[in-house]
């Protein structure tokens, strides 16, 4: 798998699913499943996976003192 070894297999982001609407994938083994569930047969396709956006940077609690040398 791709960046995180300990990644859960997720319906989501297999080879074999299709997303469709309301939190849907179409299964070519299983048919219309949850996006969350996942079965033995899981195939990790890295391309459909979206990563959790980065934590915005908080720049308020510093001061001009601090850019100071």
């Amino acid at each position: 798998m791709l960046f995180d070894k300990d990644m859960a297999p997720r319906c989501a982001y297999c080879q074999r699913g299709t997303p469709l609407e309301d939190d849907q994938v179409m299964c070519v083994k299983k048919g219309i499943v949850s996006a969350s569930g996942s079965c033995r047969r899981f195939r990790y396709d890295p391309l459909k996976r979206v990563p959790p956006r980065p934590i915005a940077a908080s720049f308020g609690h510093l001061r001009d003192e601090d850019f100071t040398l």
